[in-house]
């Protein structure tokens, strides 16, 4: 397995290197949320990752804009965590056979690549801090809050409704 990873000697370059692997690692969920708000049964659920995708959409600016100012010229090809969970939740889904159950799926597979990406942005936010940078760590800080706000709508949206429907799903006779 060759490795195209630059050598990492300080703290900016591993935090440089990981700003690289987030934007690619947003522009694979931002390619497949549309199709998953497609497969979502509740409004609510649909909702909120429209709201997701629109944060995705704009952490994807962000970095961009990050990306000129540094003049960071080469981008990874690939976020293999990113596309990992993608394909796992693709699989999940695939062989959900009910509408609610496939929403307590879908759910729940969002909700993993949201908990990755706020410990993610968030170790990107300490590391830009302890450079003193102001802006990434702004950036980065922002890109973890708005994680943060999802999650919790996510986590009330499951407690509330999508585990309960998917607990006792109504299955019509035929």
């Amino acid at each position: 397995m060759q490795n195209n990873t630059k050598s990492i000697f300080t703290l900016r370059s591993l935090m440089d290197e990981d700003a690289r692997k987030f934007i690619i690692g947003e522009v694979q969920l931002k390619n497949i949320l549309p199709e998953w708000i497609a497969k979502a049964g509740s409004l609510k659920l649909k909702t909120v990752l429209e709201k997701y995708l629109h944060y995705v959409e704009q952490h994807v600016q962000e970095m961009e804009g990050f990306f000129e100012a540094e003049n960071i010229i080469s981008l990874s090809l690939n976020n293999r965590i990113m596309h990992s969970f993608i394909e796992e939740a693709k699989e999940k889904l695939s062989a959900c056979a009910d509408s609610e159950v496939t929403d307590a799926c879908l759910l729940a597979s969002v909700q993993a690549i949201n908990h990755f990406k706020i410990s993610s942005y968030g170790t990107a936010a300490a590391f830009a801090n302890a450079l003193g940078l102001e802006k990434p760590a702004t950036i980065f800080h922002e890109a973890e809050i708005s994680e943060k706000q999802i999650d919790d709508r996510l986590s009330q949206l499951a407690e509330h409704e999508i585990n309960v429907r998917a607990k006792a799903p109504i299955v019509i006779q035929r």
